[in-house]
């Protein structure tokens, strides 16, 4: 934790990471802080960045998308401008959920949701090959989600 992290703001931040649906009352309330003691901590969480937003998980399955591949991706070259060029348009495929630029074997891995493996023979064709300065792609599939989540330990 950082120094400006206190006790109080990791507990308050586990309770926002399992539940942000929960209202200032709710969480002062288990905390044992007064509502406006745990808003004014919240507001300087959001301000300081370490609070980047609130979002909704929704079920990758429930909404048709149950086959998830890890792509990764050796790029021709190391220059600037392909790199800038092929996170800008990495960035615009609504499939890839995460892109992370890597050490050691291959340049870049991707996080990729797609109803079948169908579904991802035409993202692959469509998409990732034509990627810009893409020299090899492996692609592989992901049998059983072990764990998931999105919270980070504080």
């Amino acid at each position: 934790m950082t120094d400006r992290i206190d006790d109080m703001d990791a507990r308050l931040l586990r309770l926002v990471q399992r539940d942000a649906r929960l209202t200032v009352a709710q969480m002062s309330e288990r905390l044992g802080l007064s509502p406006s003691a745990c808003h004014r901590r919240l507001q300087r969480l959001e301000r300081d960045g370490v609070l980047r937003g609130t979002v909704a998980l929704v079920d990758a399955r429930a909404l048709g998308r149950a086959t998830t591949a890890f792509v990764e991706i050796s790029l021709s070259s190391q220059a600037d401008e392909v790199l800038d060029a092929f996170e800008a348009t990495v960035a615009r495929i609504p499939e890839v959920l995460e892109c992370h630029l890597m050490t050691g074997a291959y340049d870049y891995l991707l996080k990729v949701v797609a109803r079948d493996t169908d579904d991802f023979a035409r993202l692959h064709r469509r998409h990732l090959a034509s990627l810009p300065g893409v020299a090899k792609i492996q692609s592989s599939f992901a049998l059983k989600t072990v764990r998931e989540t999105t919270a980070l330990p504080v």
